[in-house]
């Protein structure tokens, strides 16, 4: 009955997701925000051809090629964050003078390396290999995990910065790229959030018997799932937020049909 409950769940979590992604993706095309966020709208459409893939392809076709389209698609989520936090980025804060922009990302960058550097486990020498698919699967997996987790650090950087700062430059409140932000940031802190407790947990966890292992994998679930609710909030912000216009876009379109 516990497994029964579990997998219902994951199901309900995984179609209330899928449904808000492509709500989103209808939003974002529909009122023209696509043109003005066009990697942000790739990373959406791409997450949601992840969760299709997993149900498609899952238990119809052999373990090792599965493997290499999810490795595959979780390296291209994670190189897509990165072009997303950069679009974000020049547009909250687009007309910064070159140096303040090279200082800032400097610093930001050398401050999320220094969180990466303590940020365990780390591969180490002999995990270093390129001879096999395993091996190379295995380098990839890893690259995702740590690409997921240097996107979440810079995620949560910018968004202190686009709310500080953005309203000075181009990410005034109630702006498209503030609420962006904003929920980008949401879903980092509660991912590295996630991160911090599983392995607060596992390191803890001493289990005696076989029923103390299904309670500390039972409280994982429950953890991850509602990160996955925390997502799924996150999208129907998005939703609201993008098929509004943002402050003063009526008084601009406007000013621009008079002859």
């Amino acid at each position: 009955m516990h497994f029964h409950f579990d997998f219902v769940a994951r199901q309900i979590l995984w179609t209330l997701t899928f449904a808000s992604q492509l709500v989103l993706v209808v939003v974002l095309m529909g009122r023209d925000r696509m043109r003005r966020y066009p990697w942000f709208t790739a990373g959406i459409v791409l997450s949601a051809l992840h969760l299709m893939a997993e149900v498609l392809l899952v238990g119809r076709m052999a373990m090792l090629p599965l493997q290499e389209i999810l490795i595959t698609m979780d390296d291209l989520v994670v190189i897509v964050g990165l072009l997303v936090v950069v679009e974000v980025a020049r547009r909250a804060f687009a007309g910064v003078q070159r140096s303040l922009w090279i200082v800032n990302t400097a610093g930001v960058l050398v401050a999320a390396g220094l969180v990466m550097a303590f940020w365990g486990p780390w591969l180490t020498k002999k995990d270093l290999v390129w001879d096999s698919i395993i091996a190379r699967l295995h380098l990839m997996q890893f690259a995702a995990m740590k690409g997921n987790v240097l996107i979440a650090i810079l995620t949560v950087a910018l968004g202190l910065l686009v709310v500080i700062f953005g309203r000075h430059f181009k990410a005034g409140w109630r702006s498209h790229t503030q609420m962006i932000a904003i929920g980008l940031s949401t879903v980092s802190v509660a991912f590295l959030s996630a991160q911090i407790i599983t392995q607060s947990i596992v390191r803890a966890a001493h289990p005696q018997s076989r029923a103390d292992v299904d309670r500390i994998v039972d409280l994982i679930t429950k953890l991850w799932n509602a990160n996955k609710v925390v997502y799924i909030a996150v999208l129907v912000w998005w939703i609201v937020w993008l098929w509004r216009d943002e402050p003063g876009a009526a008084a601009v379109a406007t000013t621009e049909e008079k002859p």
